[in-house]
């Protein structure tokens, strides 16, 4: 009687199953978008039920590819040429350079006016000694032939002059 019943079991096991199958919910809004769900729509969305399948990849019948949609996008003609800013970081600095300027000191090694401390680090690398006095902070750098060079921060540590 166990073997019929194991003998029973692996025969069921090895039947091939129909196509699975899976309805989904359709939800389109007013606008027309559609989503496909198997939570439910909202309420202000109208709802329908989906049957979506999934061909067995061994049944050996030919299942059609899906065709790219080709839809083109049109897009409205620009109404002003005027550039608007919308966000902008702000340096802590109060942006006294530019991206671009801060940048192409960075690049010559130079300090400007305006800069923060992370970018005097960032180009100059660690200073070899530091004071402070009156809240100013004061980085000075030597080079390899003995000169000195002094940048000095504000209380915001921000760049306000160099000598």
């Amino acid at each position: 009687m166990r073997e019929l019943t194991r003998a029973a079991f692996c025969i069921i096991l090895l039947c091939p199953l129909p196509l699975l199958a899976a309805s989904v919910f359709r939800c389109e809004d007013a606008n027309g978008h559609l989503t496909f769900t198997s939570q439910g729509c909202p309420s202000e969305q109208q709802q329908g039920l989906q049957h979506a399948s999934n061909a067995t990849p061994s049944s050996g019948k030919p299942v059609a590819m899906a065709k790219p949609a080709t839809t083109q996008r049109v897009m409205p003609p620009p109404t002003s040429s005027k550039l608007v800013v919308v966000g902008q970081q702000d340096d802590g600095c109060g942006n006294r350079i530019t991206g671009r300027a801060r940048r192409q000191a960075m690049i010559k090694h130079e300090v400007l006016a305006g800069m923060t401390l992370a970018d005097v680090e960032s180009t100059l690398g660690r200073p070899n000694k530091i004071s402070s006095q009156n809240g100013q902070l004061r980085y000075q750098y030597l080079d390899n032939q003995g000169r000195s060079r002094q940048v000095r921060f504000d209380e915001n540590r921000c760049v306000n002059g160099k000598r």
